[in-house]
C-alpha cells in the first residue's frame, strides 16, 4: 500500500471550501468571534458559561414518541460516579445491538448530548440501544481520566448487558473528534479490549478523529500538511486544537494511549470503515478496497480540518495492519461541520453512520 512521504501533498485539494459551507461561512464568523472570546477565559470562568449542544436536525426523533432517553450513573475505578445517557427504542426488546459513543469536545468541553442528533437517529433508524458516556473532562481531569472513565463505562456495559436488553456480542463503538480519540480512544478502547481479551466489538466508527499529538506525528511515514494548510479553519483551528491538547496532556509524551496512531500493533482490532467519497479520484487517497463493502471500521474526515491528515494516516495504519477499513471524506468542510445539521454534507455524514451500522449488524447476524 502506498503512503505519502513528508513532502507530498496529495490531500491538499480537500481544503477547497465546499459550497455548502460557503453558504453559512459568514453566519459562522459571528459565532467564531464569540467562541474565541470564550476560549481566552481562565478555565474557572470558562466553566461558568453554560454549554449549548449543537442544534438538532429537522427530522430528529422525538423522545417519548420515537425513542426513550434516560440517565444512568456508574462508578469508575477511583470511586467517582459518572453519568451515561441511554437511548432506547420505544418497543421492548432483548439482545439488541448497542452503540457505545464517546462524545467530542477536545476532552475539555461537550456532554453526552454533543452528538445528540446522531445518537437519536441511530437509535430510531437502526432500532438499537445507544449509550453516551459523560467522562470527566480536562484540564481538571487530564489524561488518563477521560480514557479510563470511558473504558470503565464500556466494561460496565458488558457486565450489565442483559439488564440493558443488549447483546454483549454485538457492540459498536465510536465517537467524534476527541471522543474519536477516546473513540480513537474507541480506537484505544478497542486496543485495550483486545489486550484484555474482551470480545464482542463488531465495528468502530471514528468520526473526524484525533489520532496523534502534533509534536509526535510520524511525518516521515505519512503526509502531514493539514495542520499548516487548515491552521485558521473555522470551528477548530490548529491553535485551538493545541489548547485542547495542552489541557488533556499538559506534559506532552508519545503515548499510544493518547495518540493511537503511535501504537506499535494495530492488528486484530475490530474493523473500522472508511468509505471513499464517490467523486474523489481514487488515486488521490487510499487505493479503493473493493473487497470490503461492509468494512467494520468507518473513518470519516473533513477536508478543511487540521485533523484531516491524521485521520487518513490512522486509516492507512489500520489497513497496513490487516484491519479492514474504509474512508469517507467531506471535502471543503471544517471540523465538526455537523453543528449545522441541515447542510447536505451534515445529513450525509449522519446517514453514513446509520447506513454503515445497518450493514454491519446485518452482516454480523447473517454470519452468526
Amino acid at each position: 500500500m502506498e503512503t505519502a512521504g513528508p513532502n507530498e501533498r496529495r490531500h491538499a485539494f480537500l481544503s477547497t471550501m465546499h459550497p455548502a459551507w460557503r453558504a453559512v461561512a459568514e453566519l459562522h464568523a459571528t459565532t467564531e468571534k464569540s467562541a474565541s472570546t470564550l476560549y481566552e477565559l481562565p478555565i474557572e470562568e470558562f466553566r461558568q458559561v453554560p454549554y449549548r449542544p449543537p442544534p438538532l436536525a429537522a427530522d430528529a426523533p422525538v423522545p417519548g414518541r420515537d425513542i426513550r432517553i434516560s440517565r444512568r450513573e456508574v462508578s469508575v475505578r477511583d470511586g467517582a460516579v459518572i453519568g451515561l445517557r441511554l437511548y432506547e427504542p420505544m418497543t421492548e426488546g432483548k439482545s439488541r445491538t448497542v452503540f457505545f459513543n464517546v462524545h467530542g469536545g477536545g476532552w475539555t468541553v461537550g456532554t453526552t448530548e454533543t452528538e445528540e442528533n446522531q445518537n437519536r437517529l441511530v437509535c430510531f433508524k437502526n432500532n438499537i440501544v445507544v449509550i453516551s458516556v459523560d467522562y470527566r473532562r480536562a484540564p481538571e481531569f487530564p489524561f488518563p481520566y477521560p480514557l479510563n472513565d470511558a473504558y470503565d463505562a464500556f466494561k460496565w456495559l458488558i457486565k450489565n448487558a442483559e439488564e440493558l436488553g443488549v447483546s454483549p456480542h454485538r457492540i459498536l463503538i465510536g465517537g467524534g473528534s476527541a471522543g474519536a480519540n477516546i473513540a480513537s480512544q474507541s480506537a484505544v478502547i478497542a486496543q485495550m479490549a483486545r489486550d484484555e481479551g474482551i470480545s464482542g466489538i463488531i465495528g468502530q466508527v471514528l468520526n473526524i478523529p484525533v489520532t496523534c499529538h502534533p509534536d509526535f506525528f510520524p511525518a516521515a511515514k505519512y503526509e502531514y500538511f493539514s495542520y499548516e494548510q487548515n491552521a485558521d479553519a473555522p470551528i477548530v483551528s490548529a491553535a485551538r486544537m493545541r489548547w485542547f491538547w495542552n489541557n488533556y496532556l499538559p506534559t506532552p509524551e508519545a503515548n499510544p494511549k493518547s495518540s493511537p496512531l503511535l501504537s506499535g500493533d494495530l492488528s486484530n482490532l475490530p474493523p473500522a470503515c472508511k468509505s471513499q467519497y464517490e467523486n474523489f479520484p481514487p488515486h488521490r487517497l487510499l487505493k479503493p478496497d473493493t473487497r470490503m463493502n461492509n468494512s467494520p471500521v468507518v473513518v470519516q474526515i473533513a477536508g478543511m480540518d487540521p485533523l484531516r491528515d491524521e485521520g487518513i494516516a490512522y486509516a492507512e495504519a489500520l489497513r497496513a495492519n490487516g484491519v479492514p477499513v474504509r474512508l469517507k471524506t467531506y471535502p471543503g468542510m471544517p471540523h465538526a461541520f455537523y453543528v449545522y445539521p441541515n447542510l447536505q454534507p451534515s445529513m450525509e455524514y449522519t446517514d453514513a453512520v446509520v447506513e454503515w451500522m445497518a450493514a454491519i449488524e446485518a452482516d454480523h447476524l447473517l454470519k452468526a
